[in-house]
């Protein structure tokens, strides 16, 4: 998880990559803008497979923004699925009527596929996370990134039972113009985070809940994870942030695809 670490780190990393894609996809002005309808419905499941000559290329650019406009946020659940924590996380998502974004490793996805079931059958999207979450992919050759991403996205199709994922995310930010080009063109949205939780260090349900409190405004897209250790304050967090998010006027959405 050391890249996830910081994010410093993150920012600088996009911030360089070689097409220069903007850290935030929505600037303070329009996050702030007024607030959208409490409680919208629940956004759209995700789609089926479909074969591959009818995938549709998308935008490599690094997607932060939400569906449900300048008000809507997304949830983002990395590294799963668990068989000890994605079912909790579910059952939180349940109970307050959202939908998220889980960036599942093909490792995971193959060795707990009702799990990826379950995840889809609930409404929410899957996202490529690569198949090993090896944070040092920029680091190695063309050929490796497209194996840990074409292997991770058949992983995860054949787990789901055909559904395929919608997005891309790069574990620890590392993404490459290679990376994104490749993900976009099997129609998988390279996808980053505006506010990083460090859920992953444990340091608290409380901090984990102040650090969304404060970073929202940087943007909508919100990371969370699902596995790679105990996850109960994780869990408990999300028990926390879900609501009062709702109370702040947020909606809750899918990243833009």
């Amino acid at each position: 998880m050391a890249r996830h670490g910081g994010g410093r780190a993150w920012y600088g990393k996009v911030a360089g990559a070689a097409l220069g894609v903007t850290v935030l996809a929505v600037g303070a002005s329009v996050w702030t803008a007024q607030a959208g309808p409490v409680g919208a419905a629940a956004p759209k499941a995700t789609a089926p497979a479909t074969p591959d000559s009818d995938i549709e290329p998308v935008d490599p650019a690094i997607a932060h923004a939400s569906d449900e406009g300048a008000r809507g946020v997304n949830i983002t659940v990395d590294d799963g699925p668990d068989p000890t924590w994605t079912p909790q996380v579910l059952a939180v998502l349940r109970e307050y009527g959202v939908k998220a974004t889980f960036c599942v490793t093909g490792t995971q996805a193959q060795a707990h596929p009702d799990l990826v079931k379950d995840v889809v059958a609930a409404g929410h999207r899957l996202c490529d996370h690569s198949v090993s979450h090896d944070t040092a992919m920029d680091k190695k050759s063309e050929e490796y990134q497209s194996k840990e991403i074409l292997d991770a996205e058949r992983m995860i199709t054949e787990a789901s039972g055909g559904v395929r994922p919608m997005y891309y995310r790069a574990p620890g930010g590392a993404f490459t113009p290679h990376s994104r080009k490749l993900a976009a063109s099997r129609g998988m949205r390279p996808l980053g985070w505006n506010v990083d939780t460090k859920d992953f260090e444990r340091p608290g349900t409380d901090a984990i809940v102040a650090t969304v409190q404060r970073e929202l405004r940087n943007g909508p897209t919100i990371l969370f994870h699902d596995a790679g250790g105990d996850r109960a304050q994780t869990v408990e967090a999300l028990r926390r942030v879900l609501p009062w998010l709702r109370e702040q006027g947020y909606s809750f959405g899918f990243p833009v695809h």
